[in-house]
């Protein structure tokens, strides 16, 4: 994984942990639920990114 998808895909991370707690905070579920689909999102591009990683060595 190159080194800028590592970053990109941290900060996406962290943009929807950021998002879930401003939901916590006001109670909106809406920004909650968006907050833990960026994570998800994020997470599943850093696998599929050590899946590639795995195979070109």
């Amino acid at each position: 994984m190159s080194g800028a998808d590592k970053i990109q895909n941290a900060a996406e991370e962290a943009m929807g942990k950021g998002k879930e707690a401003v939901g916590d905070a006001t109670d909106n579920e809406k920004l909650q639920a968006e907050g833990k689909g960026d994570q998800a999102k994020a997470n599943l591009k850093q696998a599929g990114e050590k899946v590639k990683d795995a195979f070109k060595d």
